[in-house]
């Protein structure tokens, strides 16, 4: 029996190598794409490796050939990149392509893009439903950007089934936003005490590159029109995220100071979770329609995590083996501003 044909975009970055590695590993005939043309070591010899800009609508095409089974899409951006696929129709079996759970706003417009506004954080329902509302389409940011290509896209479905999964909080190996290295650099720095706002009970609904790979394997068995949360079985709080870091660690848990609300200083008590209302997705939808079910827990998940940051620090200065992370958030560990707090603090 001839293999099913599989074309993944983007296949070199974090999720895209774990979605080549399930895909081979369901007995899919896989093409991994990418700017480089790179090739992760632990992919079999049968994986074909094409370079191709997916901004180039020439390569693009090219990459796909005479044909394939699916598309799995992790780089898609806007309604040129859905339109870039949809031309494609009759060359393409179905589409599985990421977005994202920031699209999302509340009933009031507040959304992601107002999140850092006076009173602009979305205040969303919980668990979050697909059927919940989102921001309107555009191109100037990031969710508007990825709400344009799922409009885009799903109003092709009569031509090309599309599943689009809107991810969480991505985590996992190959990460160019590591935010546990929050906790892992401080253990690792021998930080005795560490200090987290919203009393450290943010709750932001993530994603392992395991369980997005398993909802992408899923989604190409099940070719469908539709747009699906994709998220963890689990959502830890960001003190609990600590918690579980010492413990892969192996180190004592440090003396953690929780600040009721905000802190007000810049640069102390932030980590990417730490929000004022709980962002929780619901997760009902994926299991009704591709019989999805958990595959990994999260200390397993988050132990793949911190194991790899550990090595990627290995002699090396955090800015540079995350020069993106450090880009966002040069401040992340500015501990002279952390013990000017604590000698405050703690008077």
């Amino acid at each position: 029996m001839e293999k099913k044909r599989a074309v993944v975009i983007g296949a070199t970055g974090q999720i895209g190598r774990a979605a080549v590695d399930i895909l081979v590993r369901d007995g899919w005939d896989v093409t991994a794409v990418s700017r480089s043309g790179g090739k992760d070591e632990n992919w079999p010899d049968e994986v074909k490796i094409v370079r191709a800009d997916r901004n180039n609508d020439a390569e693009f095409a090219a990459a796909i050939g005479d044909g394939c089974d699916v598309v799995v899409d992790v780089v898609a951006y806007g309604a040129a990149h859905a339109r870039q696929l949809t031309a494609m129709a009759d060359r393409i079996g179905s589409a599985v392509v990421l977005s994202t759970t920031v699209v999302y706003e509340d009933d009031k417009g507040r959304n992601f893009d107002t999140a850092r506004e006076p009173g602009g954080f979305p205040h969303l329902p919980v668990p979050i439903h697909e059927s919940q509302r989102t921001v309107q389409p555009g191109e100037t940011t990031y969710s508007t950007g990825k709400i344009a290509l799922e409009q885009e896209l799903l109003a092709a479905g009569d031509r090309l089934p599309i599943t689009v999964l809107r991810a969480g909080a991505v985590y996992g190996p190959y990460s160019s936003f590591p935010y546990e290295l929050y906790f892992v650099k401080r253990n690792l720095d021998g930080r005795r005490k560490r200090v987290l706002d919203f009393g450290g009970e943010g709750l932001f609904h993530r994603v392992s590159v395991r369980t997005l790979a398993e909802l992408i394997r899923l989604a190409a068995k099940r070719p469908g029109s539709r747009v699906l949360n994709a998220c963890d079985p689990e959502v830890p709080t960001v003190a609990e995220i600590g918690m579980a870091i010492d413990a892969i660690m192996d180190v004592e848990a440090p003396e953690t100071i929780l600040i009721d609300g905000p802190s007000t200083e810049p640069y102390v008590g932030k980590t990417s979770w730490m929000i004022e209302h709980p962002v929780i997705c619901d997760m009902v939808a994926a299991e009704k329609e591709l019989g999805y079910r958990p595959v990994e827990n999260y200390d397993k998940s988050l132990q793949e995590m911190v194991e790899w940051l550990v090595e990627q620090l290995a002699g090396r200065d955090w800015k540079e083996a995350f020069p993106l992370l450090a880009q966002t958030h040069p401040h992340l560990f500015d501990y002279v501003a952390e013990d000017a707090w604590f000698t405050k603090a703690l008077k």
